[in-house]
């Protein structure tokens, strides 16, 4: 929000044109959703490559999958690009990508985002990590350290 001045007092100013709703919707248009269920069965593939997007917190919180990678949502694109000085070669691997948050939201986005850029082939596990534990899929502790 953006707050500006206005003869009578100091009002809110809404300057947003489009909703993270329509911004999830467009996304999950343009990308493979797969489901919890066919990612539980898809991790065994040497092929794929579970990443969980979510914060490091959330990890520790919630728990981890077995063999996903970590890759924080705010550094993905800049783990993904090679031009970048912060690039994973992970990225380069060739190997599917099927992203997932804690509930589908911000993976959404983050697959529309590599895709963008050229990534492929990549997905993301609509429902996310609470979709995961709902189809029993295996999760381990995340050490802090």
């Amino acid at each position: 929000m953006l707050y500006g001045y206005s003869r009578k007092k100091w009002e809110t100013v809404s300057m947003i044109t489009k909703g993270i709703k329509e911004l999830c919707a467009e996304a999950e248009a343009e990308i493979e959703s797969v489901t919890a269920k066919e990612a539980v069965e898809l991790a065994k593939d040497e092929a794929v490559q579970l990443v969980d997007i979510r914060d490091i917190r959330e990890l520790w919180r919630e728990d981890a999958v077995p063999g996903a990678i970590h890759a924080p949502r705010g550094m993905l694109e800049f783990w993904v690009d090679p031009e970048s000085p912060y690039h994973r070669e992970v990225f380069a691997s060739g190997q599917r990508f099927i992203f997932f948050c804690a509930g589908g939201l911000r993976s959404a986005l983050a697959t529309q985002s590599v895709q963008r850029m050229g990534l492929q082939p990549v997905a993301h596990i609509a429902g996310g990590f609470a979709a995961w534990k709902e189809a029993n899929g295996p999760t381990v502790a995340k050490e802090k350290k």
